[in-house]
């Protein structure tokens, strides 16, 4: 055990238990421990560092408007602020005036305004897909699946159900009058990376429309170019009321979005909600960098064409039974319950990647990662099996 790592045991809360490395330096999609040892980072901070790390434009992004101005607080705004709300509903497809902003610090706290923007409609109900995961502070985790994560807080905000992924007879029997919203992930990515039924988002709408509930979707990890689209749900064509974002969209620094579209765009009015620190001009420069480097490198159909090798490869092991996902959002089951061995194997390789079930590992690596980079994982992948197997 380093140092470091019983200096953190020491004064870090218990929450995440020992980690597993000590980083000190990144540089694209590598990053060096504190003993000098490289990885190539195929998780990016959980589907965070879209750019990969020490990214010129971001770092330059943030350097200059810390040098002019870091923090206001929402009784004023920024030309960051206003230009990335324009930008993010330029990028959702709104027509012009079609939509509204509200900026937070992470996805959890995107979700909790979207929660809170789903009880101004007069409706507590609330139609959510399980396996699902939403967030961790108490309004998000009542509409996370998990039991686990659950049950030693509860109880939880209530008049939520739970239905399976992907079953449209049974959100068809959830939704009802009283309903809400509809909430669901077009991938999930906690989950292992699960991809909703092509035609489910607009059965989905057309039952919320029904019986006049909201459409939410949860693009906190799938959104901003993650899957080779701006957003997961666009290839469907279906118009959501509320979209929330977070992760890649600041490119590793903290910022998240509940984008409400139509008139779900007023429901949350002067005292509704609030927050000190969301949208303040260093997230938002950090932010319209992030997106400004997406569109001149081109990177959307970077990440679709890498992807796809990377989908490609690694089905290719008779010891992955399934790959799933689009883009450089990649989900794979493996013939047995050694997502943990395999993890580790990954690890001594020089590679991280993330057991996230027993038999599945997640791929989320930044939008970045090169060719050669993804060659050197799959040229590793079967003695990284070998070890695990």
């Amino acid at each position: 055990m380093s140092t470091f790592q019983e200096r953190y045991a020491a004064s870090v809360m218990n929450t995440f238990g020992p980690p597993k490395l000590v980083l000190v330096k990144g540089e694209g999609a590598h990053v060096w421990d504190v003993d000098g040892n490289e990885y190539v980072d195929l998780l990016g901070g959980i589907a965070v560092n879209a750019l990969g790390h020490g990214h010129p434009a971001l770092v330059e992004a943030v350097s200059a408007q810390l040098q002019t101005l870091g923090h206001v607080s929402n009784f004023f705004t920024t030309p960051q602020q206003v230009e990335l709300a324009e930008k993010l509903l330029e990028l959702i497809g709104a027509d012009a005036g079609g939509g509204k902003v509200f900026f937070t610090n992470s996805g959890t706290e995107a979700n909790e305004a979207a929660f809170k923007l789903t009880r101004r409609t007069g409706r507590t109900h609330v139609v959510v897909a399980e396996q699902s995961f939403h967030g961790r502070t108490m309004g998000a985790l009542a509409l996370t699946s998990k039991e686990a994560y659950r049950a030693p807080f509860e109880p939880l905000p209530g008049d939520v159900t739970f239905v399976p992924f992907g079953d449209v007879d049974a959100l068809a029997a959830a939704v009802t009058d009283r309903t809400a919203a509809i909430l669901l992930e077009p991938i999930q990515g906690e989950a292992g990376v699960n991809v909703l039924p092509d035609g489910f988002l607009a059965t989905a709408r057309a039952i919320a429309d029904e019986h006049g509930a909201l459409l939410w979707l949860d693009e906190v990890q799938s959104g901003m170019g993650r899957t080779g689209e701006w957003f997961a749900h666009l290839p469907s064509g279906v118009t959501p009321d509320v979209v929330t974002v977070a992760k890649g969209l600041g490119g590793g620094f903290p910022i998240g979005a509940c984008i409400a579209l139509g008139p779900a765009g007023e429901l949350l009015q002067p005292g509704n909600h609030g927050t000190t620190f969301g949208g303040n001009p260093v997230a938002c420069a950090a932010a319209l960098a992030v997106i400004r480097t997406i569109e001149e490198q081109d990177l959307l159909e970077h990440v679709s064409v890498l992807g796809q090798k990377l989908r490609d490869g690694l089905v290719a092991d008779p010891r992955v039974t399934e790959v799933r996902g689009e883009g450089l959002l990649i989900g794979l089951d493996l013939a047995e319950e050694r997502s943990a061995e395999v993890a580790a194997a990954a690890l001594k390789s020089g590679f991280i990647i993330n057991n996230a079930t027993p038999q599945r590992i997640r791929l989320a690596p930044p939008l970045v990662l090169t060719d050669d980079d993804a060659k050197a994982f799959l040229a590793a992948w079967p003695a990284i099996l070998d070890e695990a197997f």
